[in-house]
């Protein structure tokens, strides 16, 4: 064989290996060049947006790997339609066209041969020729077929710049037939109005189609940038100065021109200033000033609940209960009953779960039905088992129609007394539509763990509201629960108190571990150790020792995404040892199977599935055009292009955990994690185990991780403005 430079077209048969990351890609191919062998061959190299089913153009050079064999180290590579009978019903039956599977791709090809490309693009009626595609399903066809033709050529524009398929579906849904021409033409667009496409990218673009380095539309693009980037760190505002001179130095211009750029936002107010030197994007200014006016409103509104003697109620609980409650969980009740917003804080452990049921009852005597929300399906579920009361996400109950949230200050909820649980989960946005949509004579109570890591998005917004002193307060110090959990709980204390001691759990092999203990720190040396250990934990010993499935009832969180022991090393792997099915659903370089566990990475309004969602695929369809998950007992049809905004789940962020509890939770925790070792990230990690929790890794991980209390402040508005007279410290 000649090992030169080489051109060969062919059908990607299979995606072996893809990175999400680089792109690098290791697929099989069969040729359809007339001049070469048709026996398949292996490519390797950088191939953004690869498609399986895809005919491609390959450039490169042969060489040979020790271990498997011949393969083409590829250069450059270009996307073609197929044109043989071969490849066309490859390409159809890879599930790209909705309506078409691997059934439909062979009759439809039997019966137009080469010529069906053509009838799908030009007479998409003759597919009613075929059997069993009727006008719907040849309509549906059609449709996808344009969508994926717009598709690839955003693909073809995008791949330069490593941008995947996943992104460019988002880009397609969001820009519809424009998406093109706003890639080619307006770049700076793509960064503000789609999620996960950055400066950089946009950057990259604008500069490749001429626009120049020190224009405003550039330099304004770069500020808006900073205050985003800002605000995935959590933030709400920025400090004026410093945005200016990030911005300079980002932008390599100079600090003039970015003052002017930051006038010239503020001015079409797309910016504020704030406190006179802190930059907020409009939407941040506006959701504290809102979350500031409507607790107030709330609170100097008289109640609508009926006479209730505050101190006999929360006797009269206590009794119904069959045990003493502690005088600060007295006093929570008292204050929840008497003061119109009230906060109830504390760990695990402390009662506050005691403390909602007999709110509940004493309502309930009074008829009066508590409305009862969290941020999450599975907070609320544990809501809904703890009282004995329906209890919705915050998503749901404030509804959603036509792009907007039904239920505001002009069509609030129906409720007298909210309570708010994981309300440390609360981002400004979320907060401040939820308190818009409360009426005036609604008592609101918000109760969370402060403690733990702050929301995903940004804002302090529990920590603020505290920190004012604006409202009733009630912090919950003792441990009463006993029993199950009981290790966890004390553990989870000691690590805020910062003890370091192992004392109970201390660290043992993978063989020496005890499925008695509630707490187990196994030791692993490396990456690839912890990887190993926590796999075998999760596929044989756990569902052994407990007889539990590993999909559902055990859950892995990780403090990092990238790397060895990373998240979505661990969800690549615990895949393939959990459920490799047979027959997947491609996406992009991702596979689902039915039984697969899946989570939803952003909002979508439209199906009712929002972010860190988690669900498992029941079935996929015979076409492999959709597929069905179910959520919390809701089942949700999913068409290929929502599969841009999910993710495996088999192992999900620390962060994306809050809100949630699992029967055994798995924590690698290793010294490469050092970024993330902080105390509240531990301490969130270990109370999501509402049974057995296995730590697996190195044990001066879990030492730096309880020495570090020092997490990340945020920086907010929202305690300055809930009390204007108060501390102006920012650092909530």
């Amino acid at each position: 064989m000649d090992y030169g430079e080489t051109s060969v077209e062919g059908v990607v048969e299979r995606i072996v290996y893809f990175n999400d990351d680089t792109c690098y890609c290791i697929a099989v191919m069969k040729p359809t060049s007339r001049t070469e062998k048709k026996e398949s061959i292996t490519i390797t190299g950088v191939m953004p947006a690869v498609q399986c089913g895809e005919t491609v153009l390959v450039k490169g050079i042969w060489s040979r790997h020790p271990q498997y064999g011949a393969q083409i180290k590829v250069r450059e590579f270009e996307s073609r339609l197929p044109s043989g009978v071969y490849g066309i019903e490859k390409y159809l039956g890879s599930g790209l066209v909705d309506g078409i599977g691997l059934v439909y791709a062979k009759k439809i090809v039997e019966r137009f041969g080469e010529d069906t490309l053509r009838i799908i693009d030009t007479e998409s009626s003759r597919l009613r020729e075929v059997k069993g595609i009727g006008a719907a399903r040849a309509k549906k066809i059609k449709a996808s077929w344009d969508e994926q033709r717009a598709l690839r050529d955003i693909m073809i524009a995008m791949r330069i710049y490593g941008i995947g398929m996943a992104m460019c579906v988002r880009i397609m849904r969001h820009f519809g037939a424009d998406a093109a021409e706003v890639v080619r033409t307006q770049p700076y667009r793509l960064m503000r109005e789609i999620d996960g496409i950055g400066f950089k990218t946009a950057d990259m673009i604008a500069l490749n189609i001429g626009i120049s380095n020190e224009s405003p539309e550039r330099i304004e693009a770069g500020i808006l940038h900073l205050v985003g980037e800002s605000e995935d760190s959590g933030n709400t505002c920025i400090l004026g100065g410093e945005l200016v001179s990030r911005a300079a130095e980002m932008l390599g211009v100079d600090s003039q021109r970015c003052l002017a750029a930051l006038d010239s936002l503020v001015n079409s107010c797309q910016l504020r200033i704030v406190g006179g030197k802190y930059v907020q994007s409009a939407q941040q200014d506006y959701a504290e000033r809102r979350i500031v006016q409507n607790l107030a409103r709330i609170q100097k509104s008289p109640s609508s609940l009926p006479p209730i003697k505050f101190e006999k109620a929360a006797e009269w609980a206590k009794s119904r209960a069959g045990f003493d409650f502690a005088p600060e969980q007295t006093s929570a009740i008292i204050a929840a009953l008497k003061n119109k917003v009230s906060i109830i804080t504390g760990g695990p452990g402390t009662g506050k779960t005691t403390i909602l049921r007999a709110l509940c009852d004493i309502l309930r005597a009074k008829k009066c039905l508590p409305v009862l929300a969290a941020p999450t399906g599975r907070a609320a579920q544990r809501m809904s088992e703890s009282t004995g009361v329906e209890a919705k996400t915050l998503h749901r109950l404030l509804g959603y129609e036509n792009g907007k949230f039904v239920h505001n200050e002009y069509n609030c909820i129906e409720a007298k007394f909210l309570v708010i649980d994981e309300a440390s989960m609360l981002d400004t946005k979320l907060a401040a539509s939820v308190f818009a949509a409360v009426p005036d004579s609604a008592h609101i109570v918000l109760v969370g763990d402060i403690d733990q890591l702050p929301s995903v998005g940004a804002g302090n917004v529990l920590k603020d509201v505290i920190a004012s002193e604006k409202f009733a307060v009630t912090t919950l110090n003792k441990i009463f629960r006993q029993g199950e959990r009981s290790q966890i709980v004390v553990v989870a204390h000691g690590i805020l108190g910062g003890s370091e001691s192992m004392s109970g759990f201390e660290p043992c092999s993978l063989g020496g571990a005890d499925p008695l203990r509630d707490v187990n720190f196994i030791s692993a040396e490396n990456p690839q150790d912890c990887m190993d250990a926590c796999v075998e934990l999760i596929r044989d010993k756990i569902p052994l020792w407990y007889g539990i499935d590993p999909i559902s009832d055990v859950q892995l969180i990780a403090p990092m995404h990238k790397g060895t022991a990373g998240i979505s090393a661990f969800n690549s792997r615990l895949k393939s040892a959990l459920n490799d099915g047979a027959k997947p659903l491609m996406f992009g370089s991702a596979s689902y199977c039915v039984g697969d566990k899946i989570m939803q990475t952003r909002n979508n309004y439209d199906i009712g599935v929002f972010n860190g969602d988690m669900g498992r695929i029941v079935s996929i369809s015979p076409d492999g055009s959709y597929l069905s998950a179910d959520f919390d007992g809701r089942k949700i049809e999913l068409a290929k292009s929502d599969l841009a905004d999910f993710q495996h789940a088999y192992a999900i962020s620390i962060h994306k955990s809050q809100g949630s509890e699992f029967p055994v939770v798995v924590i690698p925790l290793l010294r490469q994690h050092y970024i993330m070792l902080q105390r509240n990230l531990l301490y969130t990690g270990i109370t999501r185990a509402r049974k057995k929790v296995f730590v697996v890794g190195d044990p001066s991980a879990w030492a730096a991780a309880v020495r570090n209390s020092r997490s990340v402040r945020r920086r907010t508005y929202l305690k300055e403005r809930l009390n204007p007279d108060g501390n102006k410290n920012l650092q909530s």
